[in-house]
């Protein structure tokens, strides 16, 4: 039954076409969201990381949270009209040199980002450029919605391998294939170790920092930002340096620290590009 409302929902929006579909999911989504109850914790979030906005800007970044939120829903059903480097591209890329940089050196790379614009459309930008790579993802509850996103998916970056156990082996294998692994790096993780974000202590996924120094694969961190009429910018940056105090532990809380430190420049540039309903601080 989830699955048939879900794909009765996606065929809709395929039938309304690119822009109908983002529009209308947008207008959904802040005319609904700002109204239910998991928006406190966005409140809270933003209150806790920008206490310096008024009332009234953080309730007018809540809306264009959401409206971006809604509007990348209803591009699920059409990724496949997006793309980059060729006539016709919605998506423009900056600072892609710095990925080749970092793949040149033989080790792979980690292409790492957040919830940002649309973050779907990222990895796409790995695959236009012609370098290889894995998207590294969390899959649905659900299979048969985990399986029709896939597809999805598999039109930017073919290979796609789950988080957890079932994914290990593809994801090392990435690596050592000298590829870029594509994940998203700002989700609370309850397995993680408490870094500072915009000074509060957030559980932070480690496995990003773990890879990186178990391979030598340098950390390339990337930003997506929505533009007008279905169109975005990813920018990509220099490479996280690695740490070197000899300390394993030291090291993997140092490129956390680091990673913590690229998303919250991110965010305060444009709190609104940001999925604020994640729960990345205790009582969130």
């Amino acid at each position: 039954m989830e699955y048939g409302l879900f794909a009765s929902v996606m065929g809709l929006f395929r039938m309304l076409g690119l822009k109908r579909a983002s529009d209308f999911g947008g207008w959904l989504a802040r005319t609904i969201g700002p109204k239910i109850p998991v928006t406190r914790r966005a409140r809270r979030n933003m209150a806790r990381a920008l206490p310096a906005l008024s009332d009234a800007e953080r309730e007018r970044y809540i809306v264009q949270m959401w409206d971006n939120l809604g509007r990348t829903f209803a591009e699920y059903a059409h990724l496949d009209k997006f793309w980059a480097l060729k006539p016709g591209a919605r998506i423009e890329i900056a600072g892609i040199e710095y990925a080749e940089a970092a793949i040149a050196k033989g080790k792979g790379g980690l292409f790492v980002s957040g919830h940002c614009g649309n973050w779907e459309l990222m990895p796409r930008c790995i695959a236009d450029k012609g370098l290889k790579g894995t998207l590294v993802y969390r899959p649905p509850n659900n299979p048969w919605v985990d399986a029709w996103i896939s597809k999805q998916r598999r039109i930017g970056l073919p290979t796609i391998a789950a988080k957890g156990a079932d994914g290990a082996r593809a994801i090392v294998r990435t690596l050592k294939d000298n590829a870029f692994l594509a994940v998203l790096v700002d989700q609370k993780m309850n397995e993680g170790i408490s870094v500072p974000l915009f000074g509060r202590p957030a559980m932070t996924a480690t496995g990003a920092p773990n890879l990186s120094l178990r391979h030598g694969s340098p950390i390339v961190p990337a930003w997506c930002e929505r533009l007008p009429d279905q169109h975005f910018r990813v920018t990509v940056y220099p490479e996280i340096p690695f740490p070197n105090t000899g300390d394993r532990e030291k090291d993997t809380y140092e490129l956390a620290l680091a990673l913590n430190r690229f998303i919250e420049a991110r965010v305060r540039e444009n709190p609104a590009n940001w999925l604020w309903l994640h729960s990345r601080w205790p009582k969130g």
